[in-house]
């Protein structure tokens, strides 16, 4: 009886062991994951940050007539590319030139009334030589001779106005550019108060976009370049990402930062310039400028080998081939998938490369090392 216990004890004990062998065995595996690693090194890195625009035209020019009158004809097109002098719009001439006639005649009236007068001070004057009339004969007639050289000047003032207005009648385009749409038609009664342009015409050889930046970024860039001087100098070329989502062939540079901050954003406003060869950019157009920061012999990590805690960021080194978190400090600007570590980290130092939120500190690492 005790013989055939103990052949059947033998088989369970047996699977038994073979159980825990087994378990034994998965748990060696568990422990040997393998963990990538990165030896940290200096590198030059760019970073850009997006910023929405609001694209203009170098000059923007709204045309209003000087002088009031109805349209009688449109000489452009609506949206046509337009050259510095070239007529746009013409009001009704007639009055004008009438004015202009009046005024012309006018001044030869003046100038012969000029002409008697200097031909009776003239001739006082020869009078008065030979004692024939007084001292004041012949100031009266000085000061009726005056009066006439005014009453010419006046005369001639007149017509030059009246020539000017003349002139206005043809609405000439003080800059080459792009014309908007027309809110007028042949017929149309407009003078120099009317609330809405005739047209507006927009330089758009270059065009400026406006964006604003945070002022803590302002002050990175200061303290980058020395000044804000500087920073316009030496600023590298940004680029434009255009509303359809494709980049605009030219690159632009920045040529102004404002010098005040906005108190309700707390913003810095900063103009970029762009070339506008093929009249792509259009004024009042949307656009998103992308700006580089260039950052020399820095330390640069992926974020994956990062993780926050009480808002500051650590990653775990490996000492002694085990892991050991240590706190680093960040510059507040990245590019969604890496780090520039300002303090925290040497060259040289070996890091875990990526998953830090699942480590703690004391694991043993056999990884792998990775190259960025």
């Amino acid at each position: 009886m005790n013989v055939q216990k103990i052949i059947w004890i033998l088989p369970i004990a047996c699977l038994l062991l073979n159980a825990c062998s087994s378990e034994k065995g998965k748990k060696g595996q568990g422990n040997q994951v393998q963990y990538k690693t990165l030896t940290v090194q200096r590198s030059d890195q760019t970073l850009t940050s997006e910023y929405s625009a609001r694209l203009t035209g170098r000059q923007i020019v709204e045309i209003r007539p000087q002088v009031s009158g109805n349209i009688t004809r449109i000489c452009i097109n609506e949206g046509q590319q337009v050259t510095r002098g070239q007529a746009l719009f013409i009001i009704d001439q007639v009055p004008y030139q009438a004015a202009l006639e009046v005024a012309k005649a006018s001044v030869a009236t003046a100038q012969a009334k000029m002409e008697t007068a200097r031909m009776e001070y003239e001739s006082s004057q020869t009078l008065k030589s030979q004692q024939v009339v007084s001292d004041y004969t012949v100031q009266t007639s000085l000061n009726a001779l005056n009066e006439a050289k005014a009453a010419l000047s006046q005369a001639k003032a007149q017509e030059l106005n009246a020539r000017n207005n003349l002139g206005y009648t043809v609405v000439k385009s003080p800059v080459n550019g792009s014309a908007s749409m027309i809110p007028y038609h042949v017929g149309s009664l407009v003078s120099s108060n009317i609330s809405e342009p005739l047209v507006t015409v927009a330089d758009d050889h270059e065009m400026y976009a406006y964006f604003s930046v945070t002022e803590n970024h302002t002050i990175d860039l200061i303290q980058q370049y020395g000044s804000i001087e500087q920073f316009i100098k030496q600023a590298p070329e940004v680029e434009l990402r255009l509303s359809n989502g494709s980049t605009y062939p030219h690159k632009g540079r920045i040529n102004a930062v404002s010098g005040t901050v906005d108190a309700s954003t707390g913003a810095v406003s900063l103009r970029a310039v762009f070339n506008n060869p093929q009249h792509l950019l259009h004024n009042g157009g949307a656009a998103t400028v992308v700006l580089p920061t260039k950052r020399k012999n820095c330390i640069v990590i992926p974020q994956e080998a990062t993780f926050e805690l009480q808002n500051r960021v650590f990653v775990y080194r490996v000492i002694d081939g085990k892991t050991k978190s240590t706190p680093v400090e960040v510059f507040r600007q990245n590019n969604g998938k890496e780090y520039i570590v300002e303090n925290g980290l040497n060259e040289g130092d070996v890091i875990i490369a990526e998953g830090a939120g699942l480590l703690k500190d004391g694991i043993e690492v056999k990884g792998e090392k990775v190259k960025k």
